[in-house]
């Protein structure tokens, strides 16, 4: 019998923060990063939140950089940055609501076109089933430079998501998304149920079009 899933976005729906913006400011702070490409990086990923650039290029341009580099130094990183950064930006409804549909007996994943690095930590964090993202390759333990086609972004997302489900036997027509990006509108109409959480403005209006719940997910208060 198929399984009911739901699919939660990361940045800005699982947790507050844009996690690659938090991780280039890492690298300038340690001093690996000069300020011009921290500010030529934070232009692509602008441009990618306004949907003006694909993930494909965007994902090739950011790791132009990274060919021959160790993969476990870069995860040992980025789990140190996660779980000092990103861990304590946790949205609290977000944790509540993987907690209802684990209740409810669904699979729970993050779909998120974050790095594994990054989305994994998080995940193993919350007790989630699977992570879904994109992925690097990986040759003899050092970075390649290039991407596991395809980028877990837009239509790339529905192809994880829809082979994950043929793999363990979950309904995405029965299953749940939730995201804030127009850029996945191609997975959230694949679902059956989806929700629109802090949604940017082009999301906004394609969601009161087609009378999609939207949700204002808000930080913890001290």
């Amino acid at each position: 019998m198929a399984r009911v899933g739901a699919f939660f976005d990361l940045d800005r729906t699982v947790v507050s923060c844009n996690t690659a913006r938090v991780y280039l400011n890492d690298l300038r702070r340690r001093g690996e990063l000069n300020l011009l490409r921290v500010a030529r990086a934070l232009g692509w990923l602008l441009k990618y939140h306004f949907s003006l650039i694909d993930g494909e290029r965007m994902a090739g341009k950011l790791l132009a950089g990274m060919r021959g580099q160790s993969e476990e130094e870069f995860a040992a990183k980025c789990r140190q940055l996660v779980e000092a950064d990103v861990l304590p930006r946790l949205l609290p409804d977000a944790v509540r609501k993987i907690e209802e549909h684990r209740a409810a007996g669904h699979f729970t994943a993050i779909l998120s076109s974050a790095p594994s690095y990054i989305a994994g930590p998080v995940a193993e964090k919350l007790g989630m089933d699977e992570v879904i993202s994109t992925r690097l390759e990986v040759a003899g333990g050092l970075f390649t430079g290039q991407v596991v086609a395809p980028t877990c972004f837009g239509h790339g997302k529905v192809h994880w998501a829809e082979a994950l489900g043929s793999r363990l036997s979950v309904d995405l027509d029965k299953s749940w998304f939730y995201t804030d990006s127009y850029t996945d509108l191609p997975m959230l109409e694949r679902v059956g149920n989806r929700v629109i959480v802090n949604p940017d403005p082009r999301l906004r209006r394609a969601a009161r079009r087609r009378g999609w719940i939207v949700e204002s997910w808000s930080e913890a208060t001290s």
